[in-house]
């Protein structure tokens, strides 16, 4: 297959370029693109004195918008896999070769890198494990489907995927509601367990406040999103 990593990046100056060294190192045979999300730190200097691929936005667009991007990206280029790993080091690289083939061996649509599978390597808060239980349920609801880590932004998509995405991505907080958007177009999900690290240099965006708006957003977004006609279904 021909695969491609989106890597958006926000002020990662410090922790971008380890990040794409060590994945050269674990997955030679994917291409990448960091898609530079307008930082304001030394981001950009970084990615150009060491002859990082990158597309420079001229307007922060926010997480989704980055990995928006990164599908428009992927479809024109002509991938047959796209996946995401953040710039901050928490995506073990070294899972790629093995979460590529779990997405052609199942025939799945997306393979999500799972913490919550086996319960190794960081956990994330406690108040961010009652946030992931709830979201879990919530989507199971409107889509009857199971997913154990429904807020990894560790997630490898197909051709069919990348199609979808490239069309439209859901802006703020968007892995939950980009799960159900794909199990609603009849797309196929897998997870698969792997062990995450604590992020290497700065601070989660989403503080205690942002916590309550995330919930409520995510939470109308899916119920949204349920009720949306299906403009898309793959095909089988």
């Amino acid at each position: 297959m021909k695969k491609l990593v989106i890597i958006p990046a926000y002020n990662e100056e410090k922790s971008i370029l380890g990040v794409v060294r060590k994945l050269q190192q674990d997955a030679p045979d994917f291409d990448y693109i960091v898609i530079n999300d307008c930082s304001r730190d030394n981001t950009e200097q970084v990615l150009d004195t060491n002859q990082i691929n990158h597309v420079t936005l001229p307007v922060n667009l926010g997480i989704g918008g980055a990995v928006h991007t990164g599908y428009i990206y992927a479809m024109r280029k002509g991938y047959d896999c796209a996946v995401q790993i953040d710039g901050d080091g928490q995506h073990d690289t070294a899972y790629l070769q093995e979460m590529a083939a779990e997405l052609e061996k199942t025939g799945a649509d997306m393979v999500i890198g799972s913490r919550f599978i086996t319960y190794e390597g960081f956990q994330t808060s406690f108040m961010r494990r009652v946030g992931k239980t709830y979201l879990s349920g919530l989507i199971r609801l409107v889509t009857g489907e199971k997913i154990s880590d429904p807020t990894s932004g560790y997630r490898m998509v197909n051709r069919q995927g990348i199609r979808l995405f490239a069309g439209d991505y859901p802006r703020d907080y968007p892995e939950p509601e980009s799960i159900v958007t794909l199990l609603r177009a009849g797309g196929k999900v897998k997870e698969y367990p792997v062990i995450m690290k604590k992020r290497e240099e700065g601070v989660s965006s989403i503080g205690p406040w942002k916590a309550v708006y995330y919930m409520v957003k995510v939470t109308l977004a899916i119920i949204i999103e349920k009720m949306r006609p299906r403009t898309v279904r793959f095909e089988k």
